[in-house]
């Protein structure tokens, strides 16, 4: 494997991380309705535990309330069911076939909880960004080892992957702080 690989494979790795953390904040409640965060709720289906959004149409009403259309008749109790059981703390009221998801205002103490949690996924993101510099480090170090690449190279490659490291750090940073501003707003 070359530096040019190992670089390329480093940014595409940090690429996914922070995919994965934008993923993640998308689960964490601000104080507006967001259907994605009901994706963790499982309801039973015939026996098997699936995913909410593959037995009903998620959609928002406003901004505080998430409107859930179940596809077949019988599933709007199981549906409400597995949404008072999950650990959202959300209490559905069903208005026909239309089950209504009304997200209660976010008390002070809790926003500051979400900040919180959303620095320590923040954390994360950054630790794994490290480890996957970490990593290419290692590689490029094993090809000057090998001699396949010369000390010089070693140097440029860790200053590029450095730069690489510290631009997905600040995107990070970034996407924390657009995030603890979306949840402290009132």
């Amino acid at each position: 494997m070359a530096i040019i690989d190992i670089k390329k494979t480093a940014e595409t790795k940090m690429t996914q991380s922070i995919e994965a953390f934008k993923n993640s904040l998308t689960k964490i409640r601000t104080g507006r309705a967001n259907p994605a965060l009901l994706d963790s709720v499982q309801v039973d289906y015939y026996g098997s535990p699936v995913p909410l959004s593959q037995v009903a149409n998620l959609t928002l009403i406003d901004s505080r309330t998430i409107g859930i259309q179940p596809w077949e008749k019988g599933m709007g109790a199981k549906i409400e069911k597995a949404i008072r059981e999950s650990d959202l703390g959300l209490n559905p009221a069903s208005m026909g076939d239309l089950i209504r998801v009304p997200l209660p205002p976010m008390s002070e103490e809790r926003r500051k909880e979400m900040t919180k949690l959303v620095r320590s996924e923040g954390e994360n993101a950054k630790i794994a960004v490290r480890n996957l510099r970490r990593d290419a480090n290692e590689a490029v170090k094993r090809l000057v080892k090998d001699k396949e690449a010369s000390e010089d190279d070693q140097k440029r490659a860790e200053a590029e992957v450095q730069k690489t490291t510290d631009k997905f750090i600040a995107e990070v940073d970034k996407l924390v702080v657009s995030k603890e501003q979306e949840i402290m707003a009132v």
